[in-house]
């Protein structure tokens, strides 16, 4: 009989999915108490290193240029 390299099937499958699901449910409760959205909290990130990096283009034009 030949051995399968397949992992192993737990024996209540439905309990890894419940737990998951219930997981999910916690981190979307808590960030709704935190009043922010990850892609919103995102954005506000990647518009800050935005911002920050025209900031030293800027410096960095104005030191070569004078």
């Amino acid at each position: 009989m030949e051995e399968s390299n397949a992992k192993p099937q737990p024996k209540h499958p439905f309990r890894c999915g419940g737990h998951r699901a219930k997981t999910i449910g916690h981190l979307r409760a808590w960030m709704n108490r935190q009043g922010r959205s990850l892609p919103g909290q995102f954005l506000q990130g990647a518009a800050y290193r935005l911002g920050g990096g025209a900031v030293t283009l800027i410096i960095l034009w104005w030191q070569t240029r004078y």
